[in-house]
């Protein structure tokens, strides 16, 4: 039963061919495009990327290994919410992974589903994993990788322990900075809506916003809070609570760009103009981030380069344990940037200075 259900998976598996005919190009093409080759057009090398990322394709072992490349296997565990972020995360890692002769192999689970993930994933013979968020913040899942003694990278997390990898921004002052950015256009009701309370992020980025309120001598309003979950529905559920409150905010902080989004839409549906009724912004910089109207004000965090160096620091710890050495366990901290686009202004009326 086992084997039958391996072979219908294997059978289900995206090919080269799929990613060929999903980017219009030809399969020697997205070789050449795995391969880093030269003589690939960029727009073309990006529809090949693209297609690879969703559908989250791994070049085969036979492949890899026709290419004279070593025998890497990395894993990338996930259970995501935003498809934005884990797109642009994979294909960070697969672009990494094909500079270091590594393939990349992806296992999706369920909540609750974790322990049976890591088994299926272990008995592929991966030399270690990748864990984007929510699974970088999740102690069970990353006690049981230790007591198996694989190397683990945590990307996003602010609370990685000392044996593992980690990846990330600096969430909190990331939060700050936007806060006190509203706070000097002028809005002194600002809205803020968290995200899942299971991401380290999320607290993170609640305390800036925070800090910001304090230093800027606001008072902080607890009905200024929303609670989301990092997906779009729950964007569009903290924006109304939000926008329905007798001293509305004039400007609405989203801790990712996905409720910044639904938090666009929602002012839309009241009539309200952004951001001239209404500042948005945003956390991510996905690329959902430039695809509503108005353009979204957001904080840029390098998803794709995050995965890159996450790729990187797992295959220098894999390669010190195959020759001996000690491995080390850095916790690398990425660079943020404050990306402003149309969707912040000055309050259109100044609220009534408080007493």
């Amino acid at each position: 039963m086992t084997e039958a259900r391996g072979s219908r998976r294997q059978r289900n598996a995206p090919t080269i061919s799929d990613v060929a005919a999903r980017a219009g190009v030809s399969p020697m093409t997205v070789s050449r495009v795995i391969n880093r080759e030269g003589s690939v057009r960029e727009t073309t090398r990006e529809r090949v990327e693209e297609a690879i990322a969703a559908l989250r394709y791994a070049p085969s072992a036979a492949a890899r290994m026709l290419a004279g490349g070593e025998d890497f296997r990395l894993g990338v565990l996930h259970t995501t919410t935003s498809l934005f972020y884990f797109s642009e995360f994979l294909v960070g890692c697969l672009d990494q992974a094909s500079r270091q002769s590594a393939q990349i192999v992806v296992e999706q689970c369920a909540e609750g589903a974790e322990q049976q993930a890591i088994e299926h994933l272990l008995g592929g013979r991966v030399d270690g994993l990748l864990l984007p968020p929510p699974l970088g913040d999740a102690a069970e899942v990353l006690e049981s990788l230790h007591e198996r003694d694989i190397p683990v990278v945590a990307v996003s997390t602010g609370r990685a322990p000392e044996w593992a990898l980690s990846v990330s921004i600096d969430d909190r002052k990331a939060a700050y900075e936007m806060t006190r950015h509203l706070g000097t256009l002028g809005h002194r009701r600002i809205g803020f809506i968290t995200g899942a309370a299971n991401q380290s992020a999320t607290g993170e980025r609640l305390a800036g916003y925070r800090d910001a309120l304090r230093d800027l001598g606001y008072d902080d309003d607890g009905a200024l809070i929303a609670h989301g979950t990092f997906d779009y529905r729950s964007g569009l559920d903290a924006a109304e609570r939000l926008l329905d409150l007798a001293d509305a905010p004039t400007a609405i902080f989203a801790s990712n760009d996905d409720m910044a989004a639904a938090t666009v839409a929602i002012a839309h549906r009241r009539d309200l103009d952004v951001p001239g009724d209404l500042t948005v912004c945003g956390f991510d910089d996905s690329a959902l981030a430039t695809t509503v109207w108005p353009e979204l004000t957001t904080i840029r965090q390098p998803v794709s380069d995050m995965a890159r160096t996450a790729v990187d620091l797992l295959m220098r710890e894999i390669r010190q344990r195959r020759t001996g050495g000690t491995a080390d366990h850095p916790h690398v901290v990425v660079d943020y940037e404050l990306i402003r686009r149309q969707s912040d202004a000055v309050p259109r009326r100044r609220p009534r200075p408080q007493p």
